[in-house]
């Protein structure tokens, strides 16, 4: 019989490694723990569609409070009142000012040589003078003539009466026998006669009268008509002696010393400084909500002053609209032409506004929806804005006060429904 090692063999005790035991336990529960508080967020970062950086965005906070809407740009000191003033005539001008001279309204700035209208004015007087001839003269014709109508008319009556006194003679004594009834006959014929003379000479002196009335009035109109070219001749060689229309200061001289211009040219401007205004440029998106007497600020040179929004520019120029600013009250006396001012106007002013930091994702999104950040993931949610201001929007439905959301660089989640933000 073989006999095997069984009796060599012995059972070896294992002790148990109760420090790995405690180790391998308090890792499980901390794998435990993690996946309790961060399992969620874990899972929504794996059901985001991207992945984007924080520092590729801007978030900001909801708030309440009060909000104001205005529009705060760079303005230029302009006159209100600049006109530029154009030769009446042709001719050779003589300037009397210089640019920056300060004048006074009335003052004469530049004497345009004409002698071609100078000419033509007392070409036109002496026309003037021969028609004011002519129209006394038909004064003193229509006189003669209404004279010697008259003069008709008084003999014809006077004939007219002698006839009737012959004719009572003749009937008297032709009732006494003592002249043939022939006679009497031949008294009512003179008679007769005399009557139709009467009514001639008297339809012939309102007949001319009415003739020499016309004539004498034609003569008239034609003297006025001639005065008021003449009048209006003198205007423009009045005006040849070019005056300033407003208190103020030379601007811009557009010819050299006796140069030779063509009617209507350009010679020069005259700024009036006691009434200027602040243009500024606005951009297009805020320039409907713009009007009219608007309030506004004008800052600058360490002051501010009020102003009113006095005139609003009916087109719009490379996305802006301009508009101008007076003041209101007196004009301050320190300001220059294209001066650059500060401006602000005032459009609106509510409290207790939801609001949040105006960003691009107003323009993205036109309003319609934000992205609220959570746990590190951005999901799309719908909204709906109000009015905007420079730096803020008014929410007023779908975020509430303290939510948090992108407001720049949504463009990179390409309309993603949920975004992981990663630092």
């Amino acid at each position: 019989m073989i006999r095997d090692t069984s009796a060599q063999d012995r059972l070896v005790e294992v002790k148990p490694n109760r420090k790995r035991r405690a180790v391998l336990i308090g890792i499980g529960a901390a794998v435990l723990a993690l996946l309790a508080m961060f399992g969620p967020r874990i899972g929504r970062l794996f059901s985001a569609e991207a992945s984007v950086s924080s520092s590729r965005l801007a978030f900001a906070t909801v708030e309440r409070g009060p909000f104001v809407r205005d529009i705060a740009a760079e303005g230029k000191v302009v006159a209100a009142v600049s006109p530029t003033l154009y030769a009446v005539y042709g001719g050779a001008v003589t300037m009397k000012v210089h640019a920056g001279d300060a004048v006074k309204k009335g003052q004469v700035l530049a004497v345009v040589d004409s002698p071609e209208l100078t000419n033509k004015l007392a070409q036109e007087q002496s026309a003037a003078d021969a028609m004011q001839v002519d129209y006394l003269r038909a004064q003193i014709d229509a006189r003669k003539t209404r004279g010697e109508l008259q003069k008709a008319y008084d003999n014809a009556n006077i004939d007219e009466q002698g006839a009737q006194r012959d004719l009572a003679r003749y009937q008297k004594a032709f009732s006494q026998g003592a002249v043939p009834s022939m006679d009497v006959d031949k008294a009512k014929d003179t008679l007769e006669k005399m009557r139709i003379t009467l009514e001639h000479a008297k339809s012939d002196l309102a007949t001319n009268t009415d003739s020499l009335n016309f004539e004498i009035q034609s003569k008239k109109l034609a003297h006025d008509r001639q005065l008021l070219l003449v009048k209006d001749l003198q205007r423009q060689v009045d005006d040849l002696n070019v005056k300033s229309p407003v208190d103020g200061q030379v601007g811009q001289l557009f010819i050299a010393e006796r140069a030779t211009v063509a009617k209507d040219a350009q010679l020069l401007s005259v700024i009036d400084l006691s009434a200027l205004e602040v243009e500024m440029k606005v951009p297009e998106s805020f320039a409907r909500d713009l009007g009219i007497g608007m309030t506004g600020e004008i800052s600058g040179n360490g002051s501010t002053w009020k102003g009113l929004v006095s005139a609003i520019s009916p087109e719009v120029v490379n996305g802006e609209v301009a508009a101008r600013l007076r003041f209101d009250g007196a004009t301050p006396k320190q300001l220059r032409q294209n001066q650059r001012l500060s401006v602000r106007i005032l459009l609106d002013k509510r409290d207790n506004v939801l609001t949040v930091q105006r960003g691009s994702f107003v323009d993205e999104s036109g309003g319609s929806y934000a992205y609220l950040v959570h746990d590190g993931v951005a999901e799309k949610h719908p909204i709906r804005v109000g009015a905007s201001s420079i730096d803020k929007v008014e929410i007023l439905d779908g975020l509430k006060e303290g939510d948090n959301i992108v407001i720049s660089g949504t463009d990179s989640f390409k309309g993603a429904q949920r975004v992981a933000i990663s630092n």
